[in-house]
């Protein structure tokens, strides 16, 4: 077992995607994150959709909103290991 490798289970995920994700896993529609976030239900279906990048500034709003640290959104492929 001194060999032995723990597995890392990795996948590569874009901002967007991470956004969905756990907006997905509270149960969140796109509507009501705009309310808790204050930002329009379009730009987040932009930012999920690739189409206009999350930015720092959203992501700390949008981190906020999801209870969860900014960098999770912004660096979502990031290996800590």
């Amino acid at each position: 077992m001194r060999d032995f490798l723990p597995a890392r289970q990795h996948i590569d995920v874009s901002p967007g995607e991470s956004l969905r994700i756990l907006r997905e896993l509270q149960e969140l529609s796109q509507n009501e994150l705009a309310e808790l976030s204050g930002i329009p239900q379009g730009t987040i279906s932009a930012i999920e959709n690739g189409r206009v990048r999350l930015g720092v500034e959203r992501a700390k709003t949008l981190a906020r909103a999801l209870r969860c640290r900014p960098a999770v959104l912004v660096f979502p492929g990031w290996d800590t290991a």
